[in-house]
C-alpha cells in the first residue's frame, strides 16, 4: 500500500511539474503588460522598475521559470531577508551561504488586477465550485445508477429505448448550451412554478439574520452541470448490468432462491459498478471544465467565474494558479480512486 501511494504521489508531482511548465510557457507567450496592469498606465518610471524587478521580468525567461518553480515548491531557496519573510511567509530550515533553505506553502504570487494573493483569491472562490461540483456529481451518480439499472432490467422495452435516447441527447449537449437553455426554461419561463432564479449564491448575507444558506440557488446550476455525467453513467450502468446479469454466478444466486432485489443489488450491481466508478472520476475533469461555463451563465461565485474574469483581464497569475490547483485536485482524486477501485474489485491489486 505504501509503495503504491509513493509511486502515485511521485507520478502526481511529475504531472504538476509538467503542467506548471506548460502553463508558464503559454501565458508568457501571450500579449500583455503585467507592470502596466499592476501600476497603471500613468505611473512613474521608478515604480515600474520596482514592479519589474519584483516580478523578475528583468531576467531571461529561463530564469523566470526557475523562480516561478521555486515559488511553487514547498522546499525552496531564498535570500533570508525580512522582505522575503513577509512575502513568502516561510519557516527557515537551514542556511546556505547568504541564502536559506525554507519550508512554505506554495506561493502563487499576486493578482495583476487587485494585488491580492492568488492563494487567497482561490480559497475564497473554491467553496462555491466545490459544493456545485459535489452536488452535480451526487445527483448524476445516484440518479444515473438507478436509471441505468431500470433500463437494464427492462432491456429492449420502451423505457430502455427512452433512457438510451435521452442519454445520447444529454451527452451531445455542451454545458454552456444546457446552462442557457435551463436558465431560460426553469428560471424565466417556468419561474412562477419552480421558484428558481437565474443568478444567486449558496450563501447570502441578510441585514438581520446575517449569513444564510440558500440551497435552492444550488439546484439549477447543479442540475445543469450534472446532465452530461448523468447520461454517461446511465449508459455505463445499463451496459454493465446487462453483461453481469448474464453471468453464471447470477444464475446460481437465483437458483439458490435469493430474492430479485438481493440478486440485483447485492450481487449484480456491486460488480457492475467498477466502470461506473472509473467514469465518475474521469468526469470530474469535465465537470470542472463545464463548471466554468455554468458559473459564468448563472453568475455563480466560484473558480470558474474568477478564472474566466482573469482571462478577460489578462490576469495571468490567477489563471495559472487556478490551473495548477485543478491539476493538484485531479492527482489527489485519482490516487484515492485507484485505492477505492482495488477495494471494490478484489481482482485489482495495488502495485
Amino acid at each position: 500500500m505504501l509503495k503504491f501511494i509513493y509511486k502515485r504521489f511521485s507520478y502526481g508531482l511529475l504531472v504538476i511539474f509538467g503542467v506548471a511548465i506548460v502553463v508558464f510557457g503559454i501565458f508568457h507567450a501571450l500579449p500583455g503588460d503585467p507592470v502596466a496592469m499592476m501600476a497603471g498606465q500613468r505611473t512613474d518610471v521608478s515604480t515600474r522598475d520596482a514592479i519589474t524587478k519584483e516580478l523578475g521580468l528583468d531576467k531571461p525567461v529561463s530564469q523566470q521559470l526557475v523562480l516561478y518553480l521555486n515559488d511553487l515548491s514547498p522546499i525552496a531557496v531564498y535570500e533570508d531577508t525580512k522582505e522575503n519573510q513577509e512575502t513568502y511567509e516561510y519557516k527557515k530550515l537551514f542556511n546556505v551561504g547568504e541564502n536559506a533553505v525554507v519550508f512554505k506553502f506554495p506561493y502563487l504570487r499576486r493578482s495583476f488586477q487587485t494585488n491580492k494573493k492568488v492563494s487567497e483569491i482561490l480559497v475564497e472562490h473554491f467553496e462555491g465550485t466545490f459544493w456545485l461540483t459535489l452536488a452535480a456529481m451526487i445527483f448524476a451518480t445516484s440518479v444515473g445508477i438507478l436509471m441505468g439499472v431500470w433500463a437494464a432490467l427492462n432491456q429492449n422495452k420502451f423505457i430502455d429505448h427512452f433512457m438510451v435516447t435521452s442519454s445520447v441527447l444529454g451527452v451531445s449537449i455542451p454545458s454552456f448550451v444546457a446552462s442557457i437553455f435551463c436558465a431560460i426554461l426553469f428560471a424565466d419561463v417556468l419561474s412562477a412554478y419552480t421558484g428558481l432564479e437565474i443568478t444567486g449564491q449558496l450563501w447570502v448575507t441578510d441585514a438581520i439574520y446575517g449569513r444564510q444558506l440558500v440551497l435552492k440557488n444550488l439546484i439549477l446550476p447543479a442540475f445543469t452541470l450534472g446532465i452530461r455525467p448523468l447520461a454517461i453513467i446511465v449508459q455505463l450502468t445499463r451496459s454493465s448490468m446487462i453483461e453481469v446479469m448474464s453471468q453464471d454466478y447470477i444464475r446460481t444466486a437465483r437458483a439458490k432462491g435469493l430474492t430479485k432485489n438481493a440478486v440485483i443489488f447485492k450481487h449484480a450491481l456491486k460488480n457492475a459498478l467498477n466502470p461506473v466508478i472509473t467514469a465518475v472520476t474521469g468526469w470530474l475533469a469535465s465537470l470542472l471544465a463545464g463548471a466554468f461555463f455554468v458559473e459564468m451563465v448563472f453568475n455563480w461565485k466560484g473558480l470558474g467565474l474568477v478564472t474566466i474574469t482573469a482571462v478577460y483581464n489578462l490576469d495571468f497569475p490567477v489563471v495559472m494558479g487556478a490551473t495548477l490547483l485543478v491539476a493538484a485536485i485531479f492527482v489527489i482524486i485519482n490516487m484515492f480512486v485507484d485505492i477505492l477501485y482495488a477495494a471494490i474489485d478484489p481482482r485489482v491489486r495495488l502495485e
